[in-house]
C-alpha cells in the first residue's frame, strides 16, 4: 500500500520536481539527477511522511540541501561543453530562444550557492529568514549571495542584459 502511494506521488509531482531541480542546478539533466536522488531519500522516509506529512516539502528540502552542498564542492562531476555538437551554432538566425532558456542559461552561469538562493527567493517565494533557516546559514549570507547574483545577472555582457536595460522615458 505504501509503495502504491509513493508511486502515485511520484507520478503526479515528478515533472514539477524536475523543473525545480533544473532551476536549482541550472541544467535539466542535473535537475533530473537531483530529483531522483531526493526521491530515493523520500522513499526511505515515506512511512513517516505518508499520510500525515508533507512528502513534497520534504523532497524539495532534500533537493535544496543537495544543491547547496554541491556548490561547495570543488569538483563538479561533469564539465559541460559550450555547445553540444548536435545543436545549431551560435548566431543561427533560425534558433529561437525561449525566455525560460535565457533565464536558465543565466542561472547556469551563477555559482551554485547564488543560484539556490535566487531560486528559493524568487521562484519558491521564501523570505530571506526562511531561506537562511532552510540552508542553515545567516540571513546576511542569504542577502549577500542574492545581491551578488543580481549584480552578476545585470552585467552588461550577460545573457539577461536586455532585460535590465532602462527603457527611454515616455513623453508626458
Amino acid at each position: 500500500m505504501t509503495d502504491d502511494a509513493f508511486a502515485a506521488f511520484v507520478g503526479t509531482r515528478y515533472p514539477a520536481l524536475v523543473r525545480y531541480g533544473a532551476l536549482l542546478t541550472g541544467d535539466r539533466g542535473h535537475g533530473e539527477d537531483l530529483t531522483q536522488e531526493a526521491l530515493v531519500k523520500t522513499h526511505r522516509a515515506w512511512r513517516r511522511l505518508h499520510p500525515d506529512g508533507d512528502p513534497e516539502g520534504y523532497t524539495r528540502q532534500v533537493m535544496v540541501r543537495a544543491a547547496w552542498r554541491a556548490g561547495r564542492r570543488l569538483w563538479r562531476r561533469e564539465l559541460p561543453a559550450a555547445a553540444p555538437p548536435d545543436r545549431a551554432a551560435d548566431g543561427d538566425p533560425f534558433d529561437l530562444r525561449d525566455t525560460s532558456e535565457v533565464v536558465l542559461a543565466a542561472l547556469r552561469e551563477l555559482p551554485a550557492g547564488q543560484r539556490v538562493v535566487l531560486v528559493l527567493r524568487y521562484w519558491a517565494g521564501l523570505s530571506e529568514q526562511e531561506i537562511a533557516v532552510q540552508l542553515g546559514c545567516s540571513a546576511g549570507t542569504v542577502k549577500s549571495r542574492a545581491s551578488r547574483a543580481i549584480t552578476a545577472l545585470r552585467r552588461a555582457d550577460g545573457p539577461l542584459a536586455d532585460a535590465f536595460t532602462a527603457l527611454p522615458a515616455s513623453p508626458r
